[in-house]
């Protein structure tokens, strides 16, 4: 082969890894038939899952996820006994958009289906159907398909009879290039189901869900780092280190390079501490813990305790022996290591002020479930920290114009506390919502946050004091500004009372089912439930298609129904501009007849017309979990890259928009 002919299958196999990146196969079912006596046997099917995947049990709730359920398509000599059982570590959580408990497994999942042999030959047919879903995507019903047969021993000893299958834990396993058209196994028009694969795929990847990406986390960090400079536990030293490395050496030079060693050690210290908690915790533990009850309530609690001590009801303090031997240590010391040090020395003793943001921005960056998370967190944190060290050691005159310590800085540290004591109800709201208490519904909590903010507008006014406020009664023009602010967000948030979306707090407040009296209705509907026949409207009438694969069991579809969908902008360009069709995929009503197709060179079995939306997902545009949203003309072309769970709603207009701009060229 030739480096021209090389070098051009490399970029074709690039540029189809996005179109293959959307298959998911998160679980991989190993099936086996255990004979326990003469004419008892066990179809155990065992579930490998990979992590944030979950698998739901069986016999959940009507109008709950999919359950587990064992069924039959035929069966000779052998009878069922009695249901479908889960084995293994079975967990339970309120589901705050079901409303209900949901039961599921993590990493290994186990369910067992008695059978009893009736004597002679046996043949069993059948397929174990279950829902698999993580934090953004639900796969749809998924089928591990089973076919055993054998010889019943009747009253003898029966031998130990196994026979195994492996089967991917998703029907999308497959490699579409090798499928059967949609339109030869369905019915169907073949323009319209005809596979779209490489046209969707060179508009780009799909959108998703990328809010925690690392250039987030890094400025969310600096800014964490800027508030505590500000704070009466940092702000003071600033001049006076300065002038400790400026006035220690007759050479300026060797003061500068000592103060930027000293900025360099804060940001070494800081990024070790988010190295530090990684390496104990784990990223996977760090995910696992902010969205666990039990952890959010500890949190909470913690919050309110910090907010008391900014308020000035007690001060948080590290040991006074801790900070006593490091500074003792440093003056013994010479060279780098006194310099690093002394900066230790500024991180014990400014804990009482840090602290409470390095935790709260530590708890935020664990849901990324990134190892290096932390640690770009805390860099940002650390260098908003050290930056004015240095600064003011390359430019001494700048300390002249620093504005001088004062009640200012109490002002800022008693903000923050409102601003914690806020945030404290978020992480209560994940735990209220994970045990289904109700004493935190939408309502109550868009309650206390219009008192909190309405409090710290009047308090930012001069209004409200706190022990460690000064008695100036005059209010300088900033603080009006940030009153002005705080006040008129509390009049913003008034109407959501009434059921008003609140764009601005959406990502803090609890999800809108949970609100008992709802004024607002701004509710979407598709079109059309059927494909063929939404694509003939769409044709007859010369509008863009948006189909939403869903399911009934998809939690996040739900979410970005009543997040996404009910904003103006966005159900304005779905009822008027787009003709919707929505698909289930999770649909139970029988096909008229089972549809035996092939995918990666396996048969599989179409049943309902779930299984006929899946498969057209599958096999049209290459993906296979929900939601997902694609644009396609009234031909069956793809107008833009496809759109998976992200609740940015000016990204989800920003998505519509530009399919318009596509359809319209």
């Amino acid at each position: 082969m030739t480096q021209k002919h090389f070098i051009s299958w490399l970029v074709m196999a690039l540029l189809c890894l996005p179109v293959f990146a959307q298959i998911q196969e998160p679980v991989k079912f190993k099936t086996e038939l255990k004979t326990l006596s003469a004419n008892e046997a066990e179809i155990i099917f065992s579930g490998a899952v990979e992590n944030g995947w979950h698998i739901y049990s069986t016999d959940l709730p009507e109008g709950g996820p999919i359950s587990a359920t064992f069924n039959i398509d035929k069966i000779e000599g052998a009878e069922v006994v009695g249901k479908l059982m889960p084995r293994g570590k079975e967990i339970e959580k309120m589901d705050p958009i079901f409303e209900m408990k949901v039961r599921y497994f993590e990493k290994q999942a186990t369910f067992v289906q008695k059978i009893k042999l009736t004597g002679g030959d046996y043949k069993i047919v059948g397929y174990l159907e279950y829902g698999a879903c993580n934090d953004e995507n639900c796969l749809p019903p998924t089928s591990v398909d089973f076919a055993f047969t054998g010889k019943a021993a009747g009253n003898a000893s029966a031998a130990a009879e196994t026979a195994t299958t492996e089967t991917a834990a998703t029907e999308a396993a497959a490699d579409t290039t090798q499928a059967v058209p949609a339109a030869a196994v369905v019915t169907g028009t073949a323009d319209y189901w005809a596979p779209v694969i490489t046209e969707l795929g060179s508009y780009g990847e799909n959108i998703n869900n990328e809010s925690h990406t690392w250039i987030y986390i890094f400025f969310t960090g600096m800014l964490g780092g800027l508030l505590a400079l500000f704070t009466p536990c940092v702000w003071p030293i600033i001049p006076m280190t300065v002038s400790f490395f400026l006035k220690r050496t007759k050479d300026k030079k060797k003061g500068i390079r000592d103060a930027f060693t000293y900025g360099a050690s804060i940001v070494v210290i800081y990024v070790g501490l988010g190295l530090i908690i990684t390496g104990i915790w784990g990223a996977n533990a760090l995910n696992s813990l902010s969205t666990n009850a039990i952890f959010n309530i500890f949190f909470c609690l913690m919050l309110v305790v910090f907010a008391a001590s900014f308020f000035g009801a007690f001060e948080i303090t590290l040991p006074s022996r801790w900070s006593n031997a490091i500074d003792s240590k440093a003056e013994q010391t010479t060279g780098l290591l006194s310099i690093f040090l002394m900066a230790f020395t500024l991180s014990l003793v400014s804990f009482s002020c840090t602290g409470p943001i390095i935790g709260f921005l530590l708890v935020e960056v664990s849901s990324t479930g990134s190892y290096l998370a932390p640690a770009i967190g805390m860099l940002g944190f650390a260098i908003a920290l050290a930056l004015p060290f240095t600064l003011f050691a390359l430019f001494p005159s700048w300390l002249k114009s620093m504005p001088k310590s004062g009640g200012w800085m109490n002002v800022i540290k008693v903000t923050l506390g409102f601003l914690e004591l806020a945030f404290a109800l978020k992480f209560l709201s994940v735990a209220d919502l994970a045990y289904g208490w109700r004493i935190l519904d939408r309502e109550t909590f868009l309650a206390l946050w219009i008192v909190i903010f309405a409090l710290l507008g009047m308090y930012l006014l001069g209004k409200i004091k706190f022990p460690h406020d000064d008695d100036d009664n005059k209010v300088s023009v900033t603080r009006f500004f940030l009153a002005m602010f705080s006040l008129a967000f509390a009049v913003y948030m008034i109407p959501g009372l009434w059921g008003a979306p609140l764009k601005a707090v959406s990502a803090f407040a609890p999800p809108m089912q949970t609100q008992d009296f709802n004024l607002y209705k701004n509710e979407v509907h598709a079109k059309f439930n059927d494909f063929d026949a939404g694509m003939e409207y769409a044709r007859q009438n010369g509008k863009p298609v948006m189909i939403d694969f869903t399911g009934y069991g998809c939690v996040n579809c739900r979410k970005m129904e009543l997040s996404v969908w009910t904003d103006p902008k966005v159900s304005q360009l779905l009822n008027d501009d787009y003709v919707l069709i929505t698909l289930y995929v999770d649909e139970k009503t029988k096909l008229p007849e089972p549809i035996r197709i092939t995918e990666n060179g396996q048969e599989r079995t179409l049943r309902t017309i779930g299984d006929k939306w899946s498969y057209l997902q599958r096999t049209k545009f290459g993906a296979n979990a929900q939601p997902f949203y694609v644009l396609i003309d009234n031909e069956g072309k793809p107008l833009n890259k496809s759109y998976s769970y992200d609740e940015d709603i000016q990204k989800y207009i920003d998505f519509l928009e530009t399919g318009l701009k596509n359809y319209k060229k």
